[in-house]
């Protein structure tokens, strides 16, 4: 458990650590169920006191005195605090400066020191002790003996009388009806105060331990001291409280089984997962996780079964309560059963398995498929966002923990490496990242042996054709548009009323080029040039080139980028629709903007117009000029 504490001010938060606790006057204590009880010295560290800091000097007696001024002390963990009527020094148990001592045979842990201090009336100087017991304590009949000086000799010197002696539990005083209906004494002799506490008292409690396998308990008690001694000559009081946590030595106990637990057992094949649940004394009186869901006999998928001893059930290692561990494969899953009111693992059960999936399979007309998992280790991928090395080949399909790859090893950025009697065709699954940049998160080798020393004889027949076939000479028109979209989704597109559109400097620009009106699987539009001009006029200048032979135009700075196009509800032919990306920019003569086009009052604009040369994909190459329409460029700056 961690604690803070929040200095008066609330200027921050001080996290309390053992040893700033003994220096400031904490101290924390738990029990197993939880119950927390924190001390604070009304004179500690952060609270909020009138504190003098006249101390410059501290000697400490060890019997040799050892001098240190206020900030060495604080510094190897001792603390020294004066208020107007109060000098408070603190001091960890075993350090340099204390000494253990025998006081009336009891181990006293011992501390003296004298603090010198400015006063009003001139320098003081305060002699200091502190002992507190280490020892004293036996376990007689079942009863706990604790035996504290009655003569504190590092404390009080002389002749003295005990004015108060008081007991408590857990820094609570108790009063002799309370102390006697629990059978607690309080005594003193000659030489000792002593304090008896039966074993098993309500105030503590038993811990279980098991070495070598044998079953002990131990009780655990705080019980608390105070005494007031006064001398018989000054009249001086001294007051005294400690509190002394004690553990007795381990009690063997025998073991009488109560409870029996239900146990689990689990088995594998090649597809599923068998789970076999046998109840304990308490039947069927839990609640079975399968991962983080609750079994209940409803779910039909995992095939439950019980009956008023056992239940089973069995999953396929695909479910969606198991988890992948490696991609070759190895799956787990995860039972419990726990407790109905506190949640607390009465059984568990963690099967692993490795099971025949085949991730990668190769097939003769040089197709590959390849399936991605998503493993344990790496909870945070999403895979259907996964692609090949060429990251325009995406998932054929994918779900929340599988992607699955299809296509033909002369794509996708597939390479391929002869050997002296095979090819080997290899691909990697990752997840997008730029070029020039290391891949982000795990990557999977994916690779296909192809054979290259084997002949294969086929034969044919052909009969000879009278004549050769032809294709009818005709003529018509395709319909192609050009549309800016509003976003890279490409669903939103601006219509004919928003133009001219304004866009900001290197604000991205995202263009669907269609062929409409025909469903001709065999046609594909190519773009074959782009450039932009200041006006209407094609061939306008200054212009500049975006496309330039179907590819970026390696001159620009700001890189055009070809977007894919896959089928949806909306895009039947994909090879009918290309997609491209690029950033607005403006034209510059003499490296200056040119701004003399358009003008607006707050804003420098310039129009740009786009114009694409289309190609069609044929034996013939029938070429048109289409537009996007004007886009305004705006600074986002306010004009004078």
């Amino acid at each position: 458990m961690l604690v803070f504490i929040f200095p008066p001010d609330g200027t921050q938060h001080i996290v309390l650590t053992p040893n700033l606790a003994a220096q400031c006057g904490y101290s924390m204590e738990s029990d197993p169920w939880g119950n927390t009880r924190i001390y604070s010295s009304l004179l500690g560290c952060y609270v909020d006191n009138q504190v003098s800091h006249g101390i410059w000097k501290l000697t400490f007696y060890t019997p040799e005195p050892v001098s240190m001024v206020l900030r060495e002390a604080e510094q190897v963990g001792y603390a020294a605090m004066a208020t107007s009527t109060r000098l408070v020094m603190r001091s960890p148990y075993n350090t340099a400066e204390t000494t253990s001592e025998e006081v009336d045979g009891v181990s006293m842990e011992v501390f003296r020191v004298s603090a010198y201090y400015k006063a009003p009336h001139g320098l003081g100087v305060e002699n200091l002790a502190a002992a507190c017991p280490t020892g004293g304590v036996l376990f007689i009949n079942n009863v706990i003996s604790w035996h504290v000086p009655r003569r504190m000799t590092p404390l009080v010197d002389g002749s003295f009388e005990i004015r108060e002696m008081h007991m408590g539990i857990n820094g609570r005083r108790l009063d002799r009806s309370q102390m006697a209906a629990r059978g607690y004494t309080l005594s003193a002799t000659d030489f000792h105060i002593i304090i008896e506490i039966p074993v098993g008292s309500p105030d503590g409690h038993y811990k279980s331990h098991a070495p070598d396998y044998q079953y002990h308990i131990s009780y655990i008690v705080e019980p608390m001291l105070e005494v007031l001694w006064r001398t018989t000559v000054a009249h001086d009081d001294t007051r005294y409280k400690v509190l002394f946590p004690i553990t007795t030595p381990l009690i063997p106990q025998a073991l009488h089984v109560q409870e029996k637990l239900p146990t689990i057992t689990g088995s594998c094949d090649q597809n599923q997962f068998y789970i076999s649940v046998k109840y304990g004394s308490q039947g069927n009186n839990f609640k079975a996780m399968v991962g983080h869901q609750q079994l209940t006999p409803e779910m039909a998928d995992y095939q439950f079964q019980e009956n008023s001893t056992h239940f089973s059930l069995i999953l396929p290692y695909t479910a969606k309560d198991t988890t992948f561990e490696v991609y070759s494969l190895r799956a787990r899953v995860d039972f419990f059963l726990l407790h109905t009111s506190n949640d607390w693992v009465l059984a568990d059960l963690f099967l692993s398995c490795n099971f025949p999936l085949t991730t990668t399979k190769c097939y003769p007309n040089g197709t590959m498929t390849a399936t991605a998992v998503k493993v344990d280790s790496v909870t945070d991928i999403i895979p259907s966002r996964l692609t090949l090395k060429d990251q325009s080949c995406k998932p054929a399909f994918s779900g929340d923990r599988i992607a699955y790859f299809l296509f033909n090893v002369a794509s996708c950025g597939t390479t391929r490496t002869f050997f002296d009697h095979y090819m080997l065709y290899e691909n990697e699954i990752a997840l997008p990242y730029n070029k020039g940049a290391s891949p982000v998160g795990p990557q999977q080798t994916i690779s296909c042996y192809y054979v290259v020393n084997e002949t294969q004889i086929v034969g044919f027949g052909a009969n000879p054709r009278l004549y050769e076939p032809t294709a009818e000479i005709g003529s018509g028109q395709l319909m192609v548009q050009m549309r800016l979209a509003q976003d890279s989704s490409y669903t939103l597109f601006y219509q004919a009323e928003d133009y001219p559109v304004v866009k900001y400097l290197r604000q991205s620009l995202y263009f669907e080029v269609e062929l409409v009106e025909s469903t001709d699987p065999n046609l594909e539009l190519i773009l074959e040039s782009c450039w932009a001009t200041l006006d209407e006029d094609r061939t306008s200048l200054p212009s500049w080139d975006i496309i330039v032979d179907s590819c970026e135009n390696p001159d620009d700075s700001y890189v055009t980028i070809f977007h894919p196009v896959v089928s949806d509800a909306r895009v039947l032919v994909p090879s009918h629709i290309k997609r491209f990306s690029m950033k607005m920019f403006t034209f510059t003569k003499d490296k200056e903007v040119l701004k003399d086009e358009v003008k607006y009052e707050l804003c420098l604009v310039i129009a740009v117009f786009f114009v694409f040369l289309v190609q069609r994909g044929t034996d013939s190459i029938n070429q048109r000029q289409i537009s996007s329409g004007p886009i305004v460029l705006t600074s986002g700056q306010t004009s004078e």
